[in-house]
């Protein structure tokens, strides 16, 4: 096997399987940052390895093998230490110690340790930023500089963040365990705030030169698809599936050969993917029927619901949108849902009242450099006739803008109005 095959070979076994091998050892050591370097020495063995004795049967399992007695190395290592350190404080000689019998423990259910993961990852005490990065690295076995690639940040930046983001779990001691009962929703919504994070750069990307990363959109379609299989009882898991498989299937309709942006009302609907919203149509009922109904996820699935069974752009249900957008604003207050609901209720109602609507949030500090707020303010002035007006706010929209495809969409609406 040549070198460049080698390394194609250990990159995709590296995404496929790293995820489970590195929970199972840091539930095992309690120790993420050592998990992942013992998962690494086995791949830096198979790169040693391979050349000469040639490619396993079973390379999956060889690297899962070598990664598992490490993990029983480590174990012995630290007994060892233990050992050692009693003697020195008692000064007394010890019994002869067998080698521990660790057969069975780094062996349990892949599926329960990647969750767990999935939880230490997610876990509030880190920040935003360092949840994403180390999600990504972890169970998105991205490296450093793929996920610097993908939120366009230095490598550096990345690398800290992921340093930093170990060493605050090693230091708080937190467990690496499911929350019991009582502590799991407020965790929960750490880790699917996360997982939706991923899924929302993948799919409207807030800076570059793409407007689309589905690389993004699929690490984070795995993840919620395992938490889906892993909590069956938590609407919020299954809502959350359910709105980014509705959100990605319209993905192939939302770039154009040249790789600009296609808007909504634009896109060839024929391009939708009709299976990938068929299983996100089961995930809203299985969310609805867990009592769902106003969880923030499951709203806006059943918002995602009703633009993807509407075969035209003009029979998209608006005024079932607009009702939606309500509910979602009464439970789950936001400045950017009531922005939503403006546009829901331009398109039921007219631009008129959805223009009074729009006022107060020119108020709202946390607008202030949001460029979609000037897009809107654009769209309504060049419904209700004031085209110069709707001119000058796409060109504000644009120079807010940090997505050079956005940033197109913009100047050329701004352009059309002379």
């Amino acid at each position: 096997m040549d070198a460049d095959t080698l390394r194609r070979t250990l990159d995709t076994l590296w995404r496929m399987e790293s995820p489970g091998l590195i929970a199972r050892l840091a539930r095992q050591l309690g120790d993420i940052g050592r998990a992942e370097e013992l998962v690494q020495d086995s791949w830096v063995a198979a790169l040693q390895r391979w050349p000469a004795d040639g490619l396993p049967d079973n390379p999956a399992a060889w690297l899962a093998t070598t990664a598992r007695n490490r993990g029983i190395d480590e174990l012995r290592h630290r007994a060892q230490a233990r050992e050692k350190l009693e003697l020195w404080s008692h000064e007394v000689e010890p019994p002869p110690m067998a080698a521990p019998d660790d057969s069975d423990a780094l062996e349990d259910d892949i599926g329960d340790d990647l969750l767990r993961l999935m939880f230490v990852a997610c876990h509030p005490v880190l920040a935003a930023d360092a949840r994403v990065a180390l999600t990504l690295r972890l169970l998105g076995g991205l490296s450093t500089d793929e996920i610097a690639r993908a939120f366009l940040v230095p490598t550096a930046t990345v690398a800290q963040r992921i340093v930093r983001a170990k060493r605050t779990l090693a230091d708080r001691q937190v467990p690496f365990e499911i929350p019991r009962h009582d502590a799991l929703g407020a965790r929960l919504e750490s880790v699917l705030e996360v997982v939706y994070l991923v899924f929302n750069e993948g799919y409207a990307a807030s800076k570059g030169d793409d407007w689309l990363r589905p690389a993004l959109c699929e690490e984070a379609l795995r993840l919620g698809r395992i938490l889906a299989h892993r909590l069956p009882e938590q609407p919020a898991a299954h809502g959350l599936l359910a709105l980014m498989e509705l959100q990605a299937s319209r993905s192939a309709a939302r770039v154009a050969a040249d790789g600009s942006a296609v808007l909504l009302p634009d896109q060839d609907r024929q391009r939708w993917d009709r299976t990938q919203i068929a299983r996100g149509r089961a995930a809203l009922r299985r969310a609805l029927a867990l009592g769902g109904d106003d969880d923030r996820y499951v709203l806006q699935a059943a918002i995602a619901e009703c633009h993807a069974t509407a075969r035209r752009h003009e029979d998209t249900d608006w005024p079932r949108i607009a009702e939606l957008y309500s509910v979602l604003a009464h439970h789950h207050p936001s400045p950017v849902v009531e922005l939503n609901r403006v546009v829901a209720v331009a398109q039921a109602d007219g631009a008129a009242p959805a223009w009074v609507l729009l006022q107060p949030l020119f108020d709202d500090a946390r607008l202030r450099d949001y460029a979609p707020l000037w897009a809107v303010r654009g769209d309504l002035l060049q419904k209700l006739g004031r085209p110069a007006e709707a001119g000058d706010a796409f060109i504000r929209a644009a120079g807010l803008s940090a997505n050079t495809r956005e940033r197109a969409v913009l100047q050329a609406r701004a352009a059309a109005l002379g």
